[in-house]
């Protein structure tokens, strides 16, 4: 876990190239165990100890980060950060001379907007919540445009997800887009930025995936709607789309692959 929250996310978002500025602000999206932000605090405060920083967290169950600490889950990171991230678990902000932090719990399509007129401007954003298909509230190109509301002209979103429908909604959320390298699973993340520049390139594969029916984002104008009533939605909109078939996307490359392996079995029989 600590890895996967280091490659998914610390990394990606260049939290090392902010680390000589005299605050680097975090935005964790789902904040869940900490993982995250536990080890965006290790990484900066390794470097450069005496880095403020300022944090704001959503989180929607209050037992979640709670756990964590019960089970000492956050103990594999060096100190001061399991003790602080104690303190924001439990009363839910956090105030020092190296962190102030703030742990807003519930619904984020509402809390996040708790932010507006703070002039809070995050240089990393951490979107974590649970896979679209489990969580499609939270991926939707209103939420996502909302998010990115909150980002620094030269800042970085990460996220796990590499799905087509997410990748659109950055999009749709004038953000361009990037690839990070699989970790802890077979598929990449993504990293996203108000500028191209340092974003690691698509594959064509993952290129050709955004012109496919699985790249039909979740939509979810009012900021309010039951999981069901986003999927049932996007359903309908991809029912009615020419775009191609996700199905023939899929078969094209599995195709391509099969076609490469065999091609590499021929290349060994003709030396042997």
């Amino acid at each position: 876990a600590q890895q996967e929250a280091e490659f998914k996310f610390v990394y990606p978002v260049q939290l090392l190239s902010r680390i000589h500025q005299p605050v680097v602000c975090l935005l964790d999206v789902c904040y869940g165990l900490g993982y995250n932000t536990a080890s965006a605090l290790a990484a900066i405060w390794k470097i450069n100890p005496g880095c403020k920083i300022q944090l704001v967290g959503l989180e929607l169950d209050p037992e979640v980060p709670k756990a964590a600490i019960a089970t000492n889950l956050l103990d594999n990171w060096p100190d001061p950060v399991p003790e602080l991230l104690a303190t924001l678990a439990n009363t839910h902000q956090l105030q020092t001379e190296k962190i102030q932090a703030k742990l807003r719990i519930g619904d984020a399509r509402i809390t996040i907007q708790e932010l507006n007129n703070s002039g809070f401007q995050a240089d990393a954003i951490f979107l974590d919540p649970f896979s679209p298909p489990s969580c499609p509230q939270l991926w939707t190109v209103e939420f996502l445009r909302l998010v990115t509301s909150f980002l620094k002209p030269d800042g970085h979103l990460a996220t796990y997800s590499c799905a087509a429908a997410v990748r659109t909604a950055l999009m749709e959320a004038h953000l361009k887009i990037g690839s990070t390298a699989p970790v802890g699973r077979r598929s990449p993340g993504t990293v996203a930025s108000l500028t191209e520049e340092y974003l690691p390139p698509l594959s064509q594969k993952e290129k050709e995936h955004l012109l496919t029916r699985a790249s039909i984002p979740y939509r979810d104008p009012h900021l309010s709607d039951s999981a069901e009533i986003i999927m049932h939605r996007r359903q309908l909109e991809q029912q009615k789309s020419s775009l191609e078939p996700t199905s023939h996307w899929k078969k094209r490359w599995l195709l391509k692959k099969e076609s490469g392996v065999r091609s590499q079995e021929s290349g060994v029989k003709s030396k042997i």
